[in-house]
């Protein structure tokens, strides 16, 4: 394969293929490979597959998307020299080129350094740090975990390359073409105004402490720009004891009548300042603004609209994104509709937040003892007076967060008080609406919480089902973790045996049962279909919580069932899914995002273990809308009231999918957890294409989908429609 060389793909699948007839000592430790491309689709995701010895398989992966003449570079590791390399260019049918392919050794001392200035150079954390600082930082990091410095090093950098490719770069492109496409004219927002039912009055309300010149120029100034007219900007300045503080603010007084300013005789911190600011307000709506923050051009807009076609909505909130000190726009965080768990996990919503004032004046504005969570103890605050459908989510980038030392908007961990003052809020919350046995702690991060709820008691019987056929090996290993590692004592194994005949398998199924009570084996002798062996298996069931378990799964952290029941058993949650990993750690599933693929795909699937996932997505609790059945739980009554799994239509692929979306219709709130960890051992081999049988088998269960479920897979309410349907890895639509 030459460099420059134009090719054609005419199939789904296209690759080249390298056979290494002896291993090479080259291929064993610190690579680095610089890849460019340019095809007839602007992004590609092109694979490296290395056969060690295992055949080519999706464990032995390297993965990189590519944008049209952007030249990408990664650092690897290779543990054992491959007998062979595939490189798969680009997924589907189109002309490409390979301008640049290439592969070279490094040292140690080399590998070390190329990840330590893509650190310097891409991660917030790493903003305005040498290499030299950033390499304390990761030993830091790594002692404390209790790591190797240099594999801690490799997995923050590949934490950091696994973020979908480029994101700024391809943020850059997005705001260049989908945003500046979307964005109105005059004469259009003076038609929409001139159309509108009402043109509601907005107040800004900002509070303001010793804001850097430039900075808090650039917020003011990014108000007066806005495309809306009917707003007004109440300011209450803290106490600044910097003397230009003052100096601006009146400036701007005296240049627009709509910008009113109280100047506090004494500091009073965060809260008590925004109230200052919310008291000046007489707007119906009031939304909140951080002094050295910036409004896009249109906010205000967008705000009004939604408003007129939300006339019962209380509270809206945008999509928004960073920028730093040169204007430079980045980390877009394009946000899930309203999802009540995600929200218990931390403040997604965050901005830019709109209100109706009189919600505020309910709730007697700001708490004073919450300051660096006060944005979301108030929202917490409002949600009493509520209901989840005058919560409305604009999916625009309306709100820009400057990026500036000290802020949240450059690193969580140099705020560590917000952890705990968002705590604070959470548990008074849930004490206020008096819910018992709530338990509230920080999170597996900064800035995020789990919410943990006490097992009813006594405590529900459990029934896991595990269909199986022969393959005694696999499912041994799932019971065997199942009864070995988990504590949660009130539960029953139902294994579904659909047609075993291996001498091996029965005798074990014989002994098994003989020697547990808490095992059943249950005969299932009709053809395969999984909806059918899962509904047989219910109506065997004594439990009133159904578990539905593959085959092939193990468990990692005893608590997984303690944890998954507990959210089942809360009366407005339906089904509850578990974080999946495949055998080599990589992530199998973390919820399903409906649309993906036409009908439904795994989020953040194929990221590493520790990733923390798009905006720590794979670290929190939240709602979504579907979640496999490799490991569900569900109350049974819910599982019978939809009609269970579709038999009919479903039985193969998708019945999960179908059953969630059941379940979601009838009132109920699906849930992921990260806190209940199995490995699944589902193959990841690439063997040969099915048969022509289970292929039509297959496109017809995506009729099905496609047809009962068109509308709803268009827009997964959990996801952002500005986020990619082509891949599971929360990248920009480009």
């Amino acid at each position: 394969m030459n460099e420059g060389a134009h090719w054609s793909s005419h199939g789904e699948d296209p690759y080249f293929r390298l056979d290494i007839k002896e291993k090479s000592a080259f291929f064993v430790g610190w690579c680095r490979l610089d890849l460019a491309l340019h095809g007839t689709h602007r992004r590609a995701d092109a694979k490296f597959y290395f056969d060690t010895g295992n055949g080519f398989n999706e464990a032995e992966t390297l993965r990189i998307s590519v944008l049209n003449d952007r030249p990408v570079q990664r650092i690897f590791r290779f543990v054992h020299a491959p007998r062979a390399i595939r490189f798969d260019p680009m997924q589907g049918v189109g002309d490409f080129r390979v301008d640049t392919l290439r592969f070279e050794r490094l040292d140690e001392t080399q590998a070390k350094s190329a990840m330590l200035r893509h650190l310097v150079s891409t991660e917030a954390d790493f903003a305005g740090y040498n290499t030299e600082k950033a390499l304390k930082k990761i030993v830091t990091e790594a002692q404390a975990e209790g790591k190797r410095t240099l594999d801690h090093l490799l997995a923050r950098y590949e934490q950091c390359v696994d973020i979908p490719l480029s994101t700024n770069i391809a943020y850059e492109e997005w705001i260049e073409s989908v945003e500046a496409a979307s964005l109105p004219d005059k004469l259009t927002i003076q038609s929409t105004l001139d159309a509108m039912r009402s043109t509601p009055s907005l107040s800004i309300v900002m509070p303001v402490y010793n804001t850097q010149e430039a900075d808090l120029r650039a917020c003011i100034d990014s108000v007066l720009a806005q495309s809306y007219p009917h707003w007004e900007l109440c300011i209450a300045d803290d106490a600044s004891t910097k003397p230009h503080v003052r100096r601006i603010l009146n400036e701007y007084a005296q240049k627009d009548a709509r910008i009113r300013v109280i100047y506090r005789p004494q500091n009073g911190h965060i809260s008590r300042a925004s109230n200052s600011a919310l008291e000046l307000a007489s707007g119906e709506f009031v939304a909140l603004l951080d002094h050295d923050d910036a409004l896009s051009e249109h906010a205000l807009y967008f705000m009004a609209r939604a408003i007129n076609d939300h006339p019962e909505a209380q509270i809206f909130y945008s999509d928004e994104d960073k920028i730093d000190s040169k204007g430079k726009r980045f980390e877009p965080h394009f946000k899930s509709d309203w999802n009540p768990d995600l929200f218990y996990s931390h403040n997604y919503v965050s901005h830019l937040g709109v209100y109706r004032r009189d919600l505020l004046r309910r709730i007697g504005g700001f708490r004073v003892g919450v300051e660096g969570s006060q944005d979301y103890d108030l929202l917490l605050r409002c949600l009493p007076h509520v209901e989840a459908a005058q919560i409305i989510h604009i999916p625009r980038v309306l709100y820009h967060w400057r990026m500036v030392e000290g802020s949240t908007a450059l690193a969580s961990k140099e705020k560590n008080y917000t952890t705990d003052a968002g705590i604070k809020a959470l548990r008074d919350h849930f004490a206020e609406r008096g819910s018992e046995g709530i338990r509230v702690s920080a999170g597996l991060l900064p800035n995020v919480y789990r919410v943990q709820r006490l097992i009813p008691v006594p405590a529900p019987l459990v029934s896991l089902l595990i269909p199986t056929r022969d393959r005694k090996a696999i499912t041994e290993v799932a019971v065997r973790s199942i009864l070995d590692k988990t504590t949660y004592a009130n539960y029953e194994i139902i294994i579904l045996d659909n047609g075993s005949v291996e001498p091996e398998t029965l005798a074990w199924f014989d002994a098994i049962q003989r020697g547990i009570k808490s095992v059943r084996v249950i005969r299932y002798d009709h053809p395969f279909n999984y909806s059918a062996i899962n509904n047989f298996g219910v109506q065997h069931a004594r439990g009133s919580l159904i578990g539905l378990i593959n085959n092939d799964v193990e468990v990692i952290n005893p608590n997984w069932l303690t944890e998954m029941v507990s959210q089942a058993c809360r009366e407005d949650i339906g089904c509850v899914g578990a974080k999946l990993y495949y055998s080599d750690g990589k992530i199998q599933h973390a919820g399903v995002i409906l649309g993906i693929g036409g009908v439904a795909g795994h989020a953040h699937k194929y990221f590493n273990q520790n990733h923390h996932g798009y905006f720590s997505r794979l670290k929190l609790v939240q709602n979504i809308s579907a979640v496999t059945a490799a490991c569900l739980l569900v109350r049974k009554e819910i599982y019978e009231a939809v009609g269970g799994l579709d038999e009919e239509n479903l039985k193969v692929a998708f019945n999960d999918v179908d059953l969630c979306l059941k379940v979601r219709e009838a009132g109920y709130r699906n849930l992921w957890t990260p806190y209940a960890e199995l490995y699944h051992h589902e193959s990841v081999s690439r063997g040969k294409e099915d048969s022509s049988e289970k292929q039509a088998r297959f496109r017809k269960e995506v009729e099905f989908m496609q047809e009962k479920w068109g509308e709803s897979l268009r827009h997964d309410p959990y996801y952002n429609p500005n986020l990619t349907l082509e891949r599971e890895d929360f990248s920009i639509g480009v």
